[in-house]
């Protein structure tokens, strides 16, 4: 695409894309922490997204993954607590547990950081927050600040969750209604991987927020027996305009292999009235090879029009909306 094209589509923009903080600001601080949540409030985040998963006593608390060790002190502090598999479950620990944990940058199996140039492996004594908690922090700073930041909440693992014995669905809605923001006005998102709880949430729970059916690939392993090829079909995007409002793919889903460009998926997502949100944009780590931040971001927004982007910098990617995007919002 031209330049000159560029700046013709740009100019039709009427609402300029989302930017979703990933974890927070975890390109700079470490993920779901409060410190990454008030980081991207200030850096400007449309929607700050929160994972979560639950507590042995049913809470909902802020946690990428269903498992501790990467990202906490678990294996000093509980060392006999492991499953057979070697990994700590979140679900095998109560609330009051879990805040004893002390959260670090994300490591891997070996200890080394992930992200080498993020935060360094230090303790912070930096806690994993409940979603009560982050939906109170983030109410306060929308209010202190005057600025309107909402919730992107992934129910992860639902099925993991109840082999285990709980409803993490249950358990959001009576979250979201405790706190006043299970309301159609509200700014508040939901996704998941499983298209089965996002019915559920639909028809079961009466969900009047957008929903978001997140895609992944097959050999993934997503919780629940789901297939994201079929998904991604123009017959698996009209079973997902039944219930949700919008796909979540995963970046190189929106691209023609070997060669930087639009395939049909984002333009069929919107022929069928759903919001494409792809995930991650991130500065230090770009999974399409040797482009730049500026390149790919160009690409997702403009060329192939993604309606928003979960990224660990959302100071840069907020710089980048508001520089390329008119906006419809009064001076």
């Amino acid at each position: 695409m031209t330049e000159a094209e560029q700046n013709s589509l740009m100019t039709q923009v009427t609402k300029p894309p989302i930017v979703i903080a990933h974890r927070g600001a975890s390109g700079y601080l470490p993920e779901h922490t409060l410190l990454a949540v008030t980081a991207a409030h200030v850096m400007g985040a449309d929607y700050i997204e929160q994972d979560i998963v639950l507590s042995a006593d049913g809470v909902p608390v802020v946690l990428h993954d269903i498992y501790l060790d990467a990202t906490t002190d678990v294996a000093t502090q509980f060392p006999n607590r492991a499953r057979s598999d070697g990994r700590y479950y979140a679900i095998d620990f109560t609330l009051s547990e879990l805040k004893s944990l002390t959260v670090t940058e994300r490591r891997d199996r070996l200890g080394n950081a992930v992200f080498a140039g993020r935060f360094p492996l230090t303790d912070l004594s930096l806690r994993i927050p409940s979603l009560a908690e982050e939906i109170e922090l983030i109410a306060g700073l929308n209010r202190s600040r005057g600025r309107t930041a909402g919730l992107y909440i992934e129910l992860k693992a639902p099925v993991f969750h109840t082999k285990e014995g709980h409803d993490i669905a249950a358990a959001l809605m009576t979250v979201l209604d405790d706190h006043g923001v299970n309301e159609a006005d509200t700014p508040v998102i939901l996704q998941c991987f499983h298209d089965g709880t996002l019915r559920r949430l639909r028809s079961e729970f009466g969900v009047e927020l957008p929903l978001i059916q997140l895609l992944a690939e097959n050999s993934w392993g997503e919780d629940g027996d789901v297939d994201y090829n079929w998904l991604r079909t123009a017959e698996g995007l009209d079973a997902i305009a039944e219930y949700a409002n919008g796909i979540g793919p995963w970046l190189p889903h929106l691209l023609e292999e070997a060669q930087l460009a639009p395939n049909a998926l984002a333009q069929m997502a919107h022929d069928r009235g759903l919001l494409v949100h792809p995930y991650t944009l991130r500065a230090d780590s770009i999974e399409l090879g040797e482009i730049s931040f500026e390149h790919l971001q160009k690409l997702i927004f403009i060329e192939v029009g993604a309606d928003g982007a979960f990224t660990d910098f959302p100071d840069l990617t907020r710089r980048f909306i508001d520089s390329h995007f008119q906006s419809n919002t009064p001076k």
